[in-house]
């Protein structure tokens, strides 16, 4: 998973100029979502879906640096272990905080946020690598310059940033941390599955680079790929293709351990592209949709989705149903012929298995969104959207109309009304759990 990555934001997709040659291999050889959502408009809220199959506001995960996964959760690494899986988890966390002792990041070592001290061994991670929150893209541990300037500036000032890579409750990791931040999380992650292999074990790793979120920051190598254009630019595109590299690292790595064949393995954004518009170091692209970061619009949480498993799904298809994170528990429990009823909680994600594999056409259950005085539910074709809270609802052909241009919702009050009735059965149940019905 990468941070603030747009859904424009891939060479697969038609960028004009950033180039992904790992992404573009991994989806030619792969199942491609034209329509992959991220359950929430911003991070943390999107890292809880993908970890637990439910939306993050069943268990309190509002915003970033809101709440964090309570124990009670189920997380895939938990569901894992279960079937003798290893686990790690590598790059940024934003599930709550890693320390209690030590001012870190956003919330870290501050008593009043002591009761989100919640790092990933104590939800079911062997091992981690990681950062509460965002980090420089480019020597993560040194304060950036304050303005765009020269990768340079930022050595120059030595200062160490209040953000840690943390490896465990109380130890920070202090070596090979210079460069590109994205090679540094992959450097984590390679021995990791390496050992898992030795050990013919099978591994669970998750990977949530902190790339392209700001402060966004790259070096000579990758700047001088995109010369010809802007310093904001080169710095932006050029630390994409730095972490397309060790996506290819990555991919090549499983190949040569002889277990690409046997590895899922999922790539996605957790939300659309910071800024208000495209300029600085915010040049993210939504390819014409509506919103951004923050935003439950197209623009705000249709991101790249891609899926490889060499020899059990097809190659080069593009899904054309939704689909989004919160599918990743439901999908990988169903894999695992584990029986999600067993656990006596709604999910708001399906098993995407039957979608990929073409044994449906289309997928069982809408996807509901709700944040910060914006709702939406989209579906096959339809999409409602509210601004007030679910209070008032605009609804669009999603499927013909991928901006958001036409309201259709005098034209078509039946279909608005059936999809503004079935968001409000969805809320009555995500409160439910908010209040901890499911625990």
């Amino acid at each position: 998973m990468t941070d603030d990555q747009g859904w424009g934001d891939t060479g697969y997709n038609g960028h004009p100029f950033l180039k992904t040659p790992n992404l573009d291999k991994m989806a030619a050889n792969g199942v491609v979502f034209n329509r992959f959502y991220a359950a929430s408009a911003v991070c943390s809220p999107t890292r809880g879906s993908a970890l637990t199959g439910r939306h993050p506001l069943r268990y309190g995960i509002c915003t970033a640096n809101c709440g964090h996964i309570e124990s009670e959760e189920i997380t895939l690494a938990e569901l894992v272990k279960e079937e003798g899986y290893t686990t790690g988890h590598f790059g940024k966390w934003h599930l709550g905080t890693l320390t209690r002792d030590t001012i870190d990041a956003n919330r870290g070592g501050r008593p009043q946020h002591d009761a989100h001290y919640a790092p990933p061994t104590e939800h079911g991670f062997d091992t981690y690598f990681v950062t509460e929150s965002k980090v420089p893209t480019w020597d993560p541990m040194i304060t950036p310059p304050k303005t765009a300037g020269d990768v340079s500036a930022s050595l120059e000032t030595g200062k160490s940033f209040n953000t840690r890579y943390w490896t465990a409750p109380g130890i920070v990791e202090t070596e090979n941390l210079e460069g590109d931040d994205s090679r540094v999380i992959m450097d984590r992650v390679v021995p990791f599955i390496e050992s898992a292999v030795d050990k013919k074990q099978p591994f669970l790793s998750v990977i949530w680079f902190h790339t392209p979120h700001l402060p966004v920051l790259t070096g000579e190598v990758y700047r001088k790929q995109y010369a010809d254009l802007s310093e904001d630019q080169q710095h932006y595109y050029g630390t994409l293709t730095a972490m397309d590299e060790q996506v290819g690292r990555l991919r090549n790595k499983l190949k040569e351990l002889g277990v690409a064949k046997n590895t899922i393995l999922f790539f996605t954004s957790d939300n659309g592209p910071e800024g208000r518009e495209v300029g600085g170091r915010t040049q993210g692209l939504t390819n014409g949709l509506k919103g951004r970061k923050r935003s439950l619009h197209e623009g705000g949480i249709r991101v790249p989705g891609i899926v490889e498993w060499p020899g059990s799904i097809p190659t080069g298809k593009k899904l054309e149903s939704p689909c989004f994170t919160s599918d990743y528990f439901p999908t990988i429990a169903n894999v695992l012929n584990i029986d999600l009823k067993n656990f006596n909680r709604p999910y708001d994600g399906v098993d995407l298995m039957p979608l990929i594999q073409g044994t449906v056409n289309t997928r069982e259950k809408n996807l509901a969104f709700r944040f910060n005085k914006q709702a939406a539910l989209i579906g096959e074709d339809f999409k409602i959207y509210s601004n007030d809270d679910g209070n008032t609802f605009e609804l669009y052909n999603i499927s013909e109309d991928p901006s958001e241009i036409e309201n259709l919702a005098e034209s078509q009050p039946d279909q608005l009304q059936q999809m503004v009735d079935e968001w409000h059965l969805w809320k009555a149940s995500q409160e439910a759990s908010a209040h901890n019905a499911d625990y």
